[in-house]
Formats: structure tokens, C-alpha cells, sequence
């Protein structure tokens, strides 16, 4: 008598077997001439401001941890399945070593995002890019710019569709380890029968942390990307070693087959935000509508009585006081608002250090009021939105009107801008060589005769001056 198969395992000829098809079709075939020229190119922008974030992190002490706990417990001596870590140069398994890059990176929130996924795809794709090229050296610059867009498109909508589907609210992790098995499955060039066990896997083993619990009690553990990273890349070798895990049901289950029908068409790499300040993208709108009076009518901390910010729901949660480390700073909204409004800008010293015991922000911070607004909720996840009004020493009362987040296609930056905060964040731990090295190397990769070795000559090695003595112990 023949077993009966569970309904949630048969296999899907229709709708779901067609997306697999186009799916594969799409990540392991398109070659990369045929991908839009903008895509590439802003695929080139993602990259450089993920790798500033990156360097910039390197001398905090979650990206430490993550980088000697690869080192111990991810290591490899197999050259095909190892790499050296990014600004280390110690090697590790591809796995851990994009484990620690993308812990390290996610532990300093300027990284881009993507809203409608709530969440950010860089900080893992990127480093998973970086492991995987190791063994890559003829790896050309546009086909290495393809790999990094399928892993954004995919890792994209598998985020839209794991939102759609549950209830909780996940970090990214959970689902850029499907973008990360898929870029890995294009790399390495799995079959069409292993990538879909990779995005199986990938997908079932996933982080399915929750989202809020972090913002409540902002620690190293941020946005899962670490752990989403490690599966991705794991899962790919296991699916290429014979592992099984299909189907991803964020890919194959027909209630999600809209959210892969624009594949190829739509393009979510063109979409993502830059981070102007390395604060959670929630806090945005609340700042630029703060930079925006602030600016305005030249105003100084001394003429600002009271600030009152309303918000959609999710900024409101935000650490609301003082704080004491900077997981918690970056997790901040009425902290971030002070300390423009103190310093007109808000860098990496402000969230670390003696900033995060600055009296006059502290004082500031007494002023400003949030509350949460239907009108901004309502917006979200798509927009990012928020009003100020900042009531002044004279009496004056002062309306920002509704703002949205700068950096995403709403108010994009400009590439001069994405290319100077780059330059801030790298430079300080690099050096202006061999920041400007990298900055050149990258905005070269779609040249046809490009090689990703050019830049990754660049990327491995530790900075010539120990990071823990370039920066403070953020």
C-alpha cells in the first residue's frame, strides 16, 4: 500500500514548479552582458558602501568576536571551501568567514536596506561574495556584480514572502540565507536539482529570530545577518555534496507565486537605500525632518525649547533613553535627534565612547518628545515616514510637514555622496590609500576587462596599524 505523502511536501507541477524553473533560469544562466547596465551599476554603489560600513566596523568589539569565533569553530584547509576573513587576513571556512563579516557589518548600522522587506540584504550577500571569490581568480568584475544582484533579488523577495505569510516579524537573517545560497549556487555552479535543494535548506535552517525582541533589548545579536550568512553559504555546500532539503516554501508554495512573477523585470537592486547615518533606517525620517527646521532657520541647541516627533509605530519602540552602549545608540530615536541637533551630524564617535555619556545630548534628549502617528503607521513598511515640530526658546513653533527617510529611491543620494560617506567610514581605519583603492577598484568591476582580483587585493589583509589602536572598542 503506498505511503501517503504530506500535502505540504508533494511536488507542485504548476505555478510552484514554474517559478523554480524561471527562478533557476535567472540566477544560475543569465549571463551577466544581458543584466541592465543601471543595475550593475548601482549594484557597484551597494557594494562600496556595504565594504565602508565593513571596514569601519572592523574594530568594534562584536565584529572581534565574530572574527576569532570564525577562526575557532569555522575554520577549514580545504582551499576550495575556505577564505581569508575580510581586513583579518585569518582564514576560515567560506561560511564562518562570511559569518564574521556580515556579524561585524551588522553590528554598525549604516548598511543599505531594503523597506519592503524591513530589513537589509548587503550586509550578507556582500560578504558571502567576498568568501566565495576567493577561490575565484578569474572571477570577472561583471559577473561577480550578477552574482551580487541575484543574491539582492532573491534574498529580496524571499523576504516579502516570508513577511506575507507569518505572523512574526523576522529578522533578515531568515531569508538572506536564501539570497546567499542563491548567489553561492550561481558561483559555484550547481546543478538545477542542487539549487533547489540549496534553497531548501537554506530557508529550513534560517534564523527565524524575532525582530522586536532585539529592538526591546538592543544587543550584538541585531538583525540575524551573521547566522543567515553561515546557513546560506552551508547550505549550498550541502545541497552540492547531495543534501536535500527542497522545497523553500517562500519560493515554491503558490500563495507566495506573486512575489516572483517580476523577476527579472523589476529591479529590487535599484530600490535599496543608502544609509546617511549609521542609525536604525526607522529613526530616519524623524532626523531629516529634524535636519530639515534645523537647517532651515539656522537654529542653534540653545534657541530649541521643545521637540515633538510623530512617527509610524515601529520608530516610536525604539530605545527611548539614554545610551549606554552603542547597540543601543544605533537602536535610538530620540538619542539620534539630540545628538544631531548638538552636532549637526551624527558619526561614529557619537554612538561610541564618550558619546554615549555627552552631557548637552543628554540634556537635549529631555527636550524631545515622540509620539506615534496613524498616518506614518499606515505607510509602513513601504515608506518611512515622519513630522517634526520644534517649538523655540521666543515662542516660535516651527513644522517639518511629512518627511520621508533620505537614501532610498524616494530622495536618493547622490553617487558623490554615497562615494564621500564611503571615504568617512574607510578612511579613518585604512588610510586615505588604500581607502581610495578600493573606492577606484569597485566603481571599475562593470569594465568588461575588469577582475574582482583587482579589488580583492585590497580586501583581505588586516590595516597596517592594529584596528583596536585606529579606533575605540565601539
Amino acid at each position: 500500500m503506498p505511503v501517503a505523502v504530506p500535502s505540504h511536501r508533494r511536488e507542485r507541477p504548476d505555478a510552484s514548479t514554474s517559478v523554480v524553473v524561471r527562478l533557476a533560469d535567472f540566477a544560475l544562466r543569465r549571463p551577466s552582458a544581458v543584466f541592465p547596465v543601471p543595475v550593475l551599476e548601482q549594484a557597484r554603489y551597494l557594494l562600496l558602501d556595504t565594504l565602508g560600513i565593513a571596514i569601519a566596523a572592523g574594530p568594534m568589539e562584536a565584529g572581534r568576536i565574530a572574527r576569532d569565533t570564525a577562526a575557532l569553530l569555522y575554520g577549514s584547509a580545504d582551499l576550495l571551501h575556505s577564505a581569508r576573513m575580510l581586513f583579518d587576513g585569518r582564514r576560515a571556512s567560506i561560511a564562518g568567514a562570511a559569518y564574521a563579516a556580515a556579524t561585524q557589518i551588522d553590528n554598525l548600522d549604516g548598511h543599505d536596506g531594503y523597506s519592503p522587506t524591513k530589513g537589509h540584504i548587503g550586509v550578507a550577500v556582500v560578504p558571502a561574495l567576498a568568501a566565495l571569490a576567493e577561490a575565484l581568480p578569474d572571477l570577472s568584475g561583471p559577473e561577480a556584480l550578477a552574482s551580487l544582484v541575484v543574491g539582492y533579488e532573491v534574498a529580496g523577495r524571499a523576504g516579502i514572502a516570508l513577511h506575507a505569510t507569518v505572523s512574526d516579524y523576522h529578522t533578515s537573517g531568515a531569508w538572506n540565507a536564501v539570497g546567499v545560497a542563491a548567489l553561492a549556487a550561481r558561483l559555484r555552479r550547481l546543478s538545477d536539482k542542487q539549487f533547489r535543494e540549496a534553497l531548501g535548506i537554506a530557508e529550513y535552517h534560517g534564523p527565524r529570530s524575532q525582530m522586536m525582541r532585539e529592538i526591546a533589548n538592543p544587543t550584538m545579536l541585531h538583525d540575524g545577518s551573521g547566522i543567515g550568512a553561515l546557513t546560506g553559504l552551508s547550505a549550498a555546500v550541502l545541497a552540492e555534496r547531495g543534501f536535500t532539503g527542497a522545497p523553500a516554501i517562500t519560493v515554491e508554495e503558490p500563495e507566495v507565486a506573486a512575489h516572483w512573477q517580476d523577476l527579472g523585470a523589476f529591479w529590487q537592486v535599484l530600490h535599496q537605500y543608502v544609509k546617511p547615518y549609521p542609525i536604525c533606517r526607522w529613526a530616519h525620517a524623524a532626523i531629516d525632518a529634524t535636519r530639515g527646521l534645523v537647517l532651515a532657520d539656522h537654529l542653534t541647541p540653545s534657541e530649541i525649547s521643545h521637540v515633538q516627533v510623530n512617527s509610524f509605530h515601529y520608530a516610536v519602540t525604539l530605545f527611548d533613553g539614554m545610551p549606554d552602549t552603542t547597540s543601543k545608540a544605533q537602536y535610538s530615536l530620540r538619542f539620534a535627534i539630540a545628538t544631531f541637533i548638538m552636532h549637526g551630524r551624527i558619526g561614529l564617535e557619537h554612538i561610541s565612547g564618550k558619546g554615549l555619556e555627552d552631557a548637552a545630548v543628554a540634556e537635549m534628549l529631555s527636550r524631545i518628545t515622540v509620539s506615534e502617528s496613524e498616518r506614518h503607521s499606515a505607510r509602513f513598511p513601504a515608506g518611512r515616514w515622519a513630522d517634526v515640530a520644534i517649538t523655540t526658546t521666543d515662542g516660535r513653533v516651527l513644522a517639518s510637514g511629512d518627511v520621508h527617510a533620505r537614501g532610498g529611491p524616494e530622495a536618493p543620494l547622490t553617487s558623490a555622496e554615497i562615494e564621500a560617506k564611503y571615504m568617512e567610514f574607510a578612511t579613518p581605519v585604512l588610510g586615505q590609500g588604500r581607502a581610495s583603492a578600493i573606492r577606484d577598484a569597485v566603481l571599475s568591476l562593470a569594465d568588461q576587462d575588469s577582475r574582482f582580483s583587482d579589488l580583492s587585493v585590497f580586501l583581505y589583509d588586516p590595516p597596517l596599524v592594529s584596528m583596536t589602536l585606529q579606533r575605540p572598542a565601539w
